[in-house]
């Protein structure tokens, strides 16, 4: 019914979500039309007099959703709605609207909510129509002509439904669907204050509190407790409402039409039990243990449980009543369901007290392992490909294919990841339970379930194991030499590009990792040769994905997921129809199932995939199977094409859907392959490099020069093609050899355009054709190998140190590497390529740690018993990061030579699930364990682990010192996020030994990996928005922004990363047409979606903190602004560590906002500590650096402090010059600057001599506040000595700060303390070698007060005498400088905030498009 229909879809268009949207940030709530509420968004009819709400903002809101609205086409017309309750309210509906999203609609509104059992009847002047939940409005009645009635109609329930209306309810009766972001309680709280203050009659400024202090973040594990925020109190309605023990009615009550029986206890006390009928709810007359089903009394009946409670309990009605008040004042994003919510890896702290709750219990036992409450099983295989074959000619049409798509696989994954939780806690029996567990396959609510290996940590095991046994070795190496030659593994060893071997990982090496032990039991060996891998599972997900996208009509794939839950990966797909009454090979059509001994052709499936391989890359070739005969095939040859038996074709094992990398061709790298996205982009540069060359052309050349010089030709001429694969298929018959060559000449004018790769060169399949055919065939692929590594991964390098790319964590630095096409597997040479960047070596190297460390937690979670998971994850953290020396004497070893001393006994490892293998057996019996595999786990051993596995993993070398340079706090968020573990929100104390204790591990989650489709056409609109905005045409730009935002709310929900995209945009044109409230309501948007799709410590939703803080302050709302950059501060500490750029430009802003509001103190205090980290980490002559000094000059210009302005302008001046040379437009603004404060300290100097003091007031501030805060005076000096020789002021303030030449000042002579407490810090600096900076120079010791307030004064008058250039001069005599340079100061902190917010967002931004647009380019 309708509580079902808008499951995971809130309501349709960005219309609904945006009119008269409840925007906290700037109103708590929104004015409504006639005194009615809005359906879609807003609360009871009577709130919004009590939440004191902004009529101008109000309508600003509007006036921009309106705008959006028209801008998205789409039109909207008044549909009066009467309620069962014989309320009226009113919708603003669109003629395809269809009927589900009506009831969605009113699912939402406060009078409407609890109404589930209903029929609609639209009264319209053509008479009264009812309507089909499947229909569009428009395909009824027209409504566009006005005077419509929608009217519910109570209907009958059934057992489905009613059960459905009291899920509902009780939903209703909680506040936990209700996610309230920490802004919107900000905001809240600000507006709260500030009311409370006006009704005081207290006009004075506030007194605004410092963000904690500069220390705190340093403590980041201190700061833990501080990222959750303590849950909102719930109302409560009821004592409880259960099933009654007099279910299920008996057959004489069911013929009178009851359907269930209710117990209910009120807040009075008392205690009733209802009947649910047919029509209704009433009470009946139960008191003791026998059934009266006669009405208690004749008014307590209702067609709701709502209205029946209302009726028997005022609590409830008053405590209903606050409900709906608290679902209402909250942002409608706050109350719109979430798919797929991410993990939280913090708990709280204390852990709640755990409460009885029955209802809770009852949902538990019924609503498991993703069935459903009552009904038969879904068939996803049958709801998707059903979906897939809807039309999709109009945009419109599109729209339902691409929501029914997303609707109908959100939920598939979902009921994936209740199936593999029943699979891996032994709820759901095999089906198949005489075969050996590690292939055990599972089939639950039509999902097909199946486990994968961990091969990386198989090869690390394999590979100490070798390396302690050298006999064992030499048997391995030669077992595996022999198999690869029976496995024809020759044919592709051979084909390694030349001057490549330095890409390959030693193949030595691999061959004695990859090879099986003759002593391995016969499981684990055929564990090994057939079951899945990780990477072939993940292989598998994103090829099912590219087809998918490719949407071929009549070719059709499987729904698929991935689930890591307690160490175990397993894989969920739909059924594939008919599999499972009969041999899979009996309907194979195309591929093969033997590993190419036997391969099948279809021309039916050949002429699909064809098409499928045009728009993948993929080339159309030549394949023997293992009898010599010829196959022309489109794919890979180990992929399946499949009739099922409801006659559709069916693609499966997608695993090689591209390229092998070439750069990794050794046996253990099978399933290496190139990226999707570096595919693209290497045919994009290709297709560029062959536009420039002349049109006669016929060849291409090389793509660089480091290729091999013998291959001097790209692509073959398609005629040549053609012949080669006619003259290699004699042996096929010839009536299909007429329809390939045909086939073949089809292509031949699109291939001589398009680079197309063949899938099975480098691989143990044996190509036939021409010889050059195929020489060509590997040329292309390592060239593509070559590009990624010549090419791609030295510009992503650049891009890193330049900050084009500015990764914050694990999860952000992966999603970089994936959108310019690299593997994850070169991040040992990426890590290699920035040794130079600490903030960047220490990302990667985490990293690496992450992901080496990961494989061994798993195993861990697999042989763990139940009772002992908290203490062996525990175990393993101390391990990690504290310090645990050997348990036992039996813990010797590392943890993968005891594992493989262990699998000698227990014959089989973590295929499935090993745990139970060893364990305990679900077929019968039970192995004793002798100890738990954690215990035998050390410090020194998972260290050691962990750098063997990244030296053969990611051949990258980890620093010794790398377990203490760790960073903890990321290193355990990264792990946490990774394997699904929840620790609890503490402060932990990483020097002690062991940190962790078994009660803080709270919580083990499944981690889910999916291809759930979005909207493509959202995309492109976003993309064409970024140019245009790019461009500067804001209006373009925010009509392509607002289609795509009302395309992908139709389509997705708002609950989506890609609307949060839309939204910042949004927030970004507005920004920049000077609509700062209209900012706030877009970003406010963001950061909701955000905080619920990414996580409360993603690095965007930081950042959607930080741009909410400019936005504020740009209304002049800075103490509301600091609290967003506080909350910012710490999620950037958080996720990235105290070290990062990001960091020194957050404390940036936070300086210039400080400066805005009057404490030049405290933004002094911040912008030194962004100078040192920018210095740190990017480096003295990095741009970042110049605008700390840029900034820098700013605050001292307002302290009236000309001379240092100059002087750290003048170091910003230098940077940008060697940076961007002087022609560049900043460097030229930069030299603006120079001159403005130039020329006022030459004014400031002619008043003094004049006698006038026109700075006292300044200057005594900055004597003030240089007392107060010693430490500012470090600031000073490191910028006058890295200062530069470029004027004498520069010099002075350069033999200040080194104690040579001290400045005379006022006729006082040498201040001698100064210079001897100089020498002597410099002395002892050299002495000891310790605090040398990097050009030599000691750091010294502050020179006294007295010389930097001089040296501030600007007082020496030989300054004076300084040539100026002539046009300075002439600007001077006519110049009002205090105007002009507060000018200068409002546009700089107006719109060229520094470091990546404001317009650091334009740049920020921008950095993003280019680095997309290069990805895809270069």
């Amino acid at each position: 019914m309708a509580g079902k229909s808008g499951k995971g879809r809130s309501r349709r268009g960005s219309q609904q979500s945006a009119v008269n949207s409840t925007e906290q940030p700037v109103s708590s709530a929104a004015t409504l039309n006639n005194g009615t509420s809005n359906a879609q968004e807003n609360g009871d009819v009577s709130l919004n007099d009590s939440n004191g709400a902004k009529p101008e903002v109000n309508d600003q809101n509007n006036a921009t959703d309106q705008v959006l609205t028209k801008q998205a086409g789409i039109h909207l017309y008044p549909v009066s709605v009467k309620t069962q309750g014989g309320e009226k309210l009113e919708l603003q509906l669109s003629p395809v609207d269809s009927v589900l999203d009506v009831r969605q609609f009113l699912l939402e509104a406060p009078e409407t909510c609890y109404f589930t059992c209903y029929d609609l009847l639209l009264h319209a002047k053509d008479g009264i129509h009812h309507l089909e939940d499947y229909n569009e409005i428009s395909e009824v009645a027209d409504i566009t002509s006005g005077s419509c009635l929608l009217e519910m109609v109570s209907a009958i329930y059934d057992d489905r439904s009613i059960r459905a209306h009291v899920h509902r309810t009780r939903e209703l009766l909680s506040l936990s669907t209700l996610h309230s972001s920490l802004s919107t309680l900000l905001a809240l709280q600000h507006e709260t204050a500030k009311n409370a203050s006006s009704r005081l009659g207290d006009t004075a400024k506030p007194d605004m509190a410092e963000l904690e202090s500069l220390g705190f973040m340093e403590n980041i594990a201190g700061s833990l407790s501080n990222l959750l925020s303590s849950p909102s109190k719930d109302i409560k309605c009821v004592e409880y409402i259960v099933f009654s023990s007099f279910n299920p009615p008996p057959s004489h009550r069911r013929l009178s039409g009851d359907l269930l029986y209710l117990d209910v206890a009120t807040l009075e006390g008392n205690k009733y039990c209802t009947t649910g009928t047919t029509k209704g709810f009433y009470v009946n007359s139960s008191t003791g243990n026998v059934l009266d089903p006669k009405p208690h009394k004749s008014s307590f009946e209702a067609t709701t449980l709502v209205g029946l409670l209302q009726k028997i309990s005022p609590k409830f009605k008053k405590a209903f009543r606050e409900i709906l008040e608290s679902k209402a004042s909250a942002h409608p994003f706050e109350n719109v369901q979430c798919l797929l919510l991410p993990n939280t890896w913090l708990g709280l702290y204390p852990v709640p007290d755990h409460k009885r709750d029955a209802s809770r219990a009852e949902n538990a036992l019924t609503l498991s392992f993703g069935s459903e409450l009552i009904g038969m099983q879904r068939d996803w295989n049958e709801e998707l490909q059903s979906c897939r074959e809807f039309p999709h000619a109009s945009q419109q049409e599109r729209i339902l294919r691409d929501r029914a798509l997303h609707k109908v696989t959100s939920d598939f994954v979902d009921a994936a990841m209740s199936g593999a939780l029943g699979v891996i806690n032994r709820c759901i029996p095999p089906i198949n339970p005489t075969d050996p567990e590690c292939f055990h396959m599972y089939v639950h609510n039509n999902i097909f379930f199946s486990f994968a290996v961990d091969s990386d940590l198989e090869q690390l095991s394999r590979k100490q194991g070798s390396e302690e046994n050298s006999k064992v070795q030499t048997k391995v190496s030669t077992q595996n030499n022999s198999e690869k030659l029976e496995n024809g593994q020759e044919q592709g060893n051979h084909r390694v590009p030349d001057g490549d071997e330095s890409a390959v990982p030693n193949t030595d090496n691999i061959n004695a990792i990859e090879a099986r032990s003759p002593d391995m039991p016969a499981e684990s060996q055929l564990s090994e040769s057939e079951q899945a891998t990780y990477a072939s599972a993940n292989n598998d997900l994103k090829g099912t994905k590219a087809y998918q996208e490719a949407d071929v009509p009549g070719l059709y794939n499987l729904a698929m997921a991935i689930i890591d839950y307690r160490g175990h990966r397993v894989v969920a797909q739909s059924v594939l129809p008919g599999i499972l009454q009969g041999d899979k090979s009996d309907s194979l059509l195309y591929g093969s199932v033997d590993n190419g001994k036997k391969i099948c052709w279809s021309e039916d499936f050949h002429s699909k995939l064809l098409e499928a391989a045009k728009r993948l890359h993929l080339k159309e070739h030549t394949v023997l199977d293992g009898s010599g005969n010829a196959v022309v095939l489109a794919a890979p040859v180990e992929c399946k094409g499949i009739v099922g038996s409801d006659d559709r074709h069916y693609l499966l094992d997608l695993m090689r859907a591209t390229p092998r990398d070439a750069n990794y061709t050794g046996p253990g790298s099978r399933f290496c392959i190139l990226r999707p996205e570096l595919i693209s982009s290497f045919c994009h540069a290709e297709a560029g490099k062959g536009s420039e060359k002349a049109s006669h052309l016929k060849l291409v050349h090389p793509v660089s020069d480091s290729l091999n010089p013998s291959s001097t030709e790209e692509v073959v001429k398609p005629e040549d093609n053609a012949a080669s694969a006619t003259s290699e298929t004699q042996d096929v018959e010839k009536d299909e050899k007429q329809k390939l060559q045909d086939l073949s000449h089809s292509r031949s004018e699109d291939e001589s355009k398009e680079i197309l790769f063949n899938p099975n060169v480098f691989t143990e399949f044996k190509l036939a054709g021409d010889p050059e055919e195929i020489a060509s065939d590997e040329e292309n692929v390592q060239k593509a190998s070559l590009y990624l590594k010549d090419v791609v991964l030295p510009k992503f390098i650049q891009d890193l140190c330049i900050l084009e790319v500015s990764p914050m964590d694990g999860q952000t630095l992966t999603e970089a590497l994936h959108a310019h096409g690299i593997n994850v597997r070169y991040i040992g040479k990426i890590a290699d390529g920035i040794k130079h960047m600490p903030h960047l070596w220490d990302l990667c190297t985490n990293e690496i740690v992450v992901r080496s460390v990961k494989h061994i937690v798993k195993d861990i979670l697999r042989d763990a018993e139940d009772h002992d998971l908290a203490h062996a994850v525990s175990h393993f953290f101390n391990s990690l990061l504290g310090k645990v020396h050997s348990v036992s004497s039996k813990g010797v070893g590392n943890i993968s030579h005891s594992k493989s001393q262990k699998k000698a006994h227990s014959g089989s490892h973590s295929p499935g699930k090993p745990s139970k293998g060893q364990a305990k057996s679900p077929i019968g019996g039970y192995t004793k364990k002798k100890q738990s595999l954690y215990l035998n786990i050390t410090s020194d051993s998972l260290w050691a682990d962990i750098q063997e596995f990244a030296k053969l993993k990611y051949q990258f070398e980890l620093p010794e010192d790398s377990r203490q340079r760790v960073k903890k706090i990321s290193v355990v968020r990264n792990l946490c996020q990774k394997v699904g573990i929840t620790i609890a929100a503490r402060k932990y104390d990483f020097d002690a030994s062991s940190p962790f204790q078994a009660s803080d591990i709270l919580n083990i989650q499944p981690v889910v990996k999916h291809a759930i489709p979005v909207c493509s056409e959202a995309k492109d609109l976003i993309e064409t928005g970024k140019i245009q905005l790019a461009e500067g045409d804001l209006p373009e730009a925010f009509t392509l922004f607002s289609q795509a935002f009302t395309l992908l709310q139709q389509v997705t929900g708002p609950m989506h990363r890609e609307v949060a995209n839309c939204c910042r945009y949004l927030a970004m044109v507005a920004y920049h047409a000077g609509d700062m409230a209209g900012a706030i309501i877009q970003q406010h948007k963001e950061l909701i979606i955000n905080e619920r799709c990414l996580g409360l410590d993603h690095p965007d939703t930081a950042h959607s903190y930080g741009n909410m803080a400019l936005f504020y302050h740009g209304l002049k709302q800075t103490e509301l602004a600091l609290r967003h950059m506080s909350r910012a501060l710490l999620l950037l500490g958080l996720s990235s560590g105290t070290d990062h750029p990001d960091v020194a430009a957050t404390f940036i802003n936070v300086a210039m906002m400080y400066h805005d509001f009057g404490k030049v103190d405290t933004s002094l205090r911040y912008l030194q500590e962004a100078l040192k980290k920018n210095e740190k980490l990017l480096g003295e002559d990095h741009i970042q650096t110049a605008v700390c000094y840029h900034a820098l000059a700013i605050v001292f210009n307002s302290m009236g402090a000309f001379k240092l302005s100059y002087q750290h302008e003048k170091k910003t001046y230098d940077i940008l010059v060697k940076q961007l040379g002087e022609e560049d437009a900043r460097t030229k603004e930069a030299q603006n600057w120079m001159k403005a404060f130039k020329m006022r300290e030459l004014q400031a100097n002619a008043q003094k001599q004049k006698g006038e003091n026109p700075n006292s007031v300044s200057a005594q501030k900055a004597i003030d506040i240089l007392k107060a805060h010693p430490d500012l005076i470090q600031a000073f000096q490191a910028a006058a000595v890295s200062g530069g020789t470029g004027s004498s002021a520069n010099k002075l303030m350069n033999n200040a700060v080194l104690g040579e030449g001290l400045p005379r000042s006022h006729g006082r002579g040498v201040d001698e303390r100064a210079a001897r407490a100089a020498a002597e810090v410099r002395k002892k600096a050299a002495a000891k070698g310790l605090t040398i900076r990097p050009q030599g120079v000691p750091v010294p010791s502050p020179p006294p007060l007295t010389q930097l307030i001089n040296i501030m004064s600007a007082g020496d008058a030989a300054n004076n005498n300084e040539v100026i250039d002539k046009g300075v001069e002439e600007s001077a005599n006519g110049y009002a400088p205090t105007n002009a340079v507060e000018d200068l100061e409002k546009e700089y902190i107006n719109q060229t905030p520094p470091a990546g917010l404001g317009l650091g967002l334009a740049s920020l931004d921008g950095k993003k498009r280019k680095t997309k647009a290069k990805g895809s380019s270069s």
